[in-house]
């Protein structure tokens, strides 16, 4: 089977066919580094890391390009330095190698290339240069603003009628503005704020162009897949196909866009602004990043996914039933089975590749050994059975990391109640026991001895 993967622009699946075989390139956006990322944010990791993985098994390591930028310049930036009283280089340092953990930590190759909004203002302003010039953007009181009515292809990526577009792109009112929809390119910087020298004097980009500008300068004009969450497709997505369509004179941007499906709370959208998120941190003390990895996995990357302790559990269980019929085999990609290539090819159809891996467990299981090293191959390929097997039966989340002193202090308490026979305080201190994790079991020889548990 060739490739084949869902394009948002057209809204369907199509043939992948590489610009050229030799240097397949693939944009996705990182992230606005001023805060913790939180699992949604991981998901987009996860799914384009396993794209990544997949086109170098299809056309060689050596043959493909993968851009993740970090975006190091924006008002949320400057805002959360002000509020801690750090310089905002501090902050962006501190938050990118963060990220860099909680990426490591969920699996994910390092890209190829990861730029930094901040060392590609030259390219942002050769942009903007081009655009003023051939009749695009336009200058106003110290703003260079993109003029959407410009292109009358505009919205043809998120495809929605304009008065929604107005509606969902939050614009600023402004006087200076020719139309509602315009979006800022160049704003001015007030004293104190990050600022670079321009035409139009100093200031700083708007967000869209920087990857406008980031993926210009590492992928070219044109290339293969750009790729992102559902939520960047209107305005960020649409405004970057604009910039990038009307400075370079193209027909696109990127052949192919893929967006993947949000993370939910309790079936509600998971995101900073409704305040309800679970931070990669927060997800990586309490399971193993192979199992927030796995658990991804069995939802198709296009369709929501509702973070809940069950399917996590489950996940962890699955994966425990696993790792020790996987770590008896050598892994390489040579031996992954031709069903599990089959559905990645089908638009990174991994429910059907988890559901290829547990047939060929359940051989392996009987003793049919080639079906053992598919079966480890093909885990390996996901970015699973990274640990040994040790390493995987003790590890035990953070919150579940208890104070052994505290514990044997609770036991001997609850044997002391237990002598006097007061039951009530003994299921008590139990159920304290159990709240944090601790299983009891209560010896022959009348002494109590305990593990963690979820």
């Amino acid at each position: 089977m060739s490739l084949r993967l869902y394009n948002t622009a057209t809204r369907r699946k199509e043939e992948f066919k590489p610009i050229d075989p030799a240097n397949v390139r693939l944009y996705a956006c990182g992230p606005t580094v001023y805060d913790h990322l939180h699992i949604g944010n991981g998901r987009m990791l996860i799914v384009f890391d396993l794209l990544f993985r997949l086109l170098r098994h299809l056309y060689g390591a050596e043959h493909v390009t993968y851009v993740r930028n970090v975006t190091d310049v924006d008002d949320k930036i400057n805002a959360r330095a002000a509020e801690r009283g750090i310089e905002i280089r501090v902050l962006t340092d501190e938050m990118t190698q963060i990220f860099h953990e909680d990426a490591a930590g969920l699996g994910c190759l390092p890209p190829t290339i990861e730029p930094r909004a901040t060392e590609h203002i030259g390219p942002m302003l050769e942009i903007i240069e081009k655009l003023v010039a051939n009749g695009h953007a336009y200058a106003a009181e110290g703003h260079v603003l993109f003029d959407v009515p410009s292109m009358p292809e505009y919205g043809q990526l998120s495809k929605r009628p304009i008065d929604e577009l107005i509606a969902g792109a939050r614009v600023e009112v402004a006087p200076y503005k020719r139309a509602p929809m315009d979006f800022v390119l160049w704003k001015p910087s007030a004293p104190g704020e990050p600022g670079w020298e321009s035409p139009w004097g100093r200031g700083r980009p708007g967000w869209h162009l920087e990857c406008s500008a980031m993926s210009w300068k590492h992928l070219g004009e044109v290339f293969d897949i750009h790729g992102g969450g559902i939520d960047l497709v209107f305005p960020h997505h649409e405004n970057e196909v604009a910039q990038t369509r009307c400075s370079f004179g193209h027909a696109v941007m990127a052949n192919i866009w893929m967006h993947n499906g949000h993370m939910q709370l309790q079936s509600e959208k998971m995101s900073k602004s409704l305040g309800n998120v679970v931070t990669i941190r927060q997800a990586l003390a309490e399971w193993p990043g192979e199992v927030v990895r796995f658990n991804m996995f069995k939802t198709h990357y296009r369709q929501p996914i509702d973070w809940t302790e069950a399917s996590l559990r489950e996940s962890e269980r699955e994966l425990s039933r696993w790792y020790p019929i996987a770590k008896q085999f050598a892994a390489s990609d040579a031996a992954l089975a031709p069903e599990f290539l089959d559905a990645l090819e089908d638009d990174l159809n991994s429910p059907e590749a988890i559901t290829v891996m547990r047939r060929l467990y359940k051989e392996a299981t009987e003793d049919v050994a080639y079906a053992g090293i598919r079966f480890a191959s093909c885990g390996h390929f996901l970015g699973l059975f990274g640990k040994s097997l040790a390493e995987w039966q003790h590890w035990k989340p953070a919150a579940l990391a208890v104070d052994e002193m505290h514990v044997a202090r609770l036991i001997k308490a609850r044997l002391e109640a237990r002598a006097a026979k007061n039951f009530a305080e003994s299921d008590r201190i139990r159920d304290e026991l159990a709240a944090m994790g601790i299983a009891l079991k209560d010896n022959k020889d009348g002494t109590t001895s305990w593990e963690v548990k979820r």
